[in-house]
């Protein structure tokens, strides 16, 4: 059967692959390399599986946790190689690629981290960054992982309020 869109066999939707996650401002997960190989009609769940699994293999790709990053090998390969994608599945990834990696960057300014220590208690250690560099950073003891971790999520949810309340509260103070 013949396939619809401009991917038509697994080489095209390996170097789509190479040529999102090489534009890609950090690593980033299958679902999210999923949602952007589909501004092709050519593209599917499994086929799109098969082709990471083998680029990972080739060593194209890593995998970090949950986690795909480019490698040396597969930004070489996709610089020769990226011309040959048509120019309307390049414009419409490059296009969804914006949403993503200003999310992706906002991930990397936001940082929470738990972190067990020897008397059962948690340290958590939060920071936020902007453009121009840290902003803060802050380390907590927090008696149980449950309130570490609620502590966190809150933190991530909304790290600008979280600075403005304690920037306040030290202004009020002098």
């Amino acid at each position: 059967m013949t396939r619809m869109g401009y991917i038509q066999n697994d080489l095209d939707l390996k170097l789509l692959v190479l040529y999102i996650i090489n534009r890609a401002v950090a690593p980033i997960t299958f679902n999210q390399l999923l949602e952007l190989a589909l501004c092709d009609a050519g593209v599917d769940y499994f086929s799109l599986t098969q082709a990471v699994n083998h680029l990972v293999e080739t060593e194209h790709l890593t995998a970090q946790g949950d986690r795909y990053e480019i490698t040396e090998k597969g930004r070489h390969n996709c610089k020769i190689c990226e011309e040959t994608l048509p120019f309307s599945v390049r414009r419409r990834c490059d296009e969804n690629l914006v949403a993503v990696n200003e999310q992706l960057q906002r991930e990397a300014q936001i940082r929470g981290k738990l972190i067990p220590r020897e008397d059962g208690t948690f340290t958590v250690s939060l920071a936020l960054d902007d453009d121009a560099g840290n902003l803060f950073q802050l380390e907590l003891l927090i008696p149980s992982r449950e309130q570490g971790e609620a502590l966190i999520s809150r933190f991530k949810a909304n790290p600008e309020q979280f600075y403005n309340t304690l920037v306040c509260n030290v202004m009020i103070e002098q």
